[in-house]
């Protein structure tokens, strides 16, 4: 069975982010093992520069790197990455499962992004839009979209 870890910064605080999660948690648990593994954020000042960021960033990313499973593939999520359509993401995890590993490090920084050392790690950086989203949010969209890339895979009818 595929094992997917989930890495963010920050912890859900309202409840219908925490609901959404535990009903796609729930849900994925017929198609993989499911990980989120959340790690503390450093809270932003209200004034910020270039080197405040950059030292923001630096501290969350130093955080997921430690959290980075050994010998697993990473897809890193950041504007800057390829959009796919569901179907390609189903794919795309259906080839990582038979051609990689058995096991998925899915990276989602925090309110300022992730560092050029974590990119540059990855195998991978996914964009969900040219839009910037909540990363809370953005852990939903993930979910779900695992959830539609089994359902596809295994030719079932939620995603038609």
């Amino acid at each position: 069975m595929l094992n997917i870890h989930i890495i963010c910064v920050g912890k859900l605080k309202e409840q219908y982010f925490k609901d959404a999660i535990a009903e796609y948690s729930k849900r994925l648990t017929k198609y993989c093992k499911l990980e989120i593994i959340e790690v503390t954020d450093e809270k932003l000042p209200s004034k910020i520069n270039n080197s405040i960021i950059n030292e923001i960033k630096t501290k969350e990313c130093l955080k997921i790197k430690s959290k980075i499973k050994r010998d697993s593939y990473i897809i890193s999520l950041d504007l800057s990455g390829k959009k796919l359509s569901s179907t390609q993401f189903s794919k795309k995890i259906e080839d990582i499962s038979l051609n990689y590993n058995s096991s998925i490090n899915f990276i989602i920084g925090g309110t300022l992004g992730l560092t050029d050392d974590i990119l540059n790690i990855s195998n991978e950086k996914l964009s969900f839009s040219n839009m910037t989203f909540p990363h809370q949010l953005i852990r939903i969209f993930l979910l779900e979209q695992l959830f539609r890339s089994f359902k596809i895979s295994n030719c079932e009818t939620y995603h038609w």
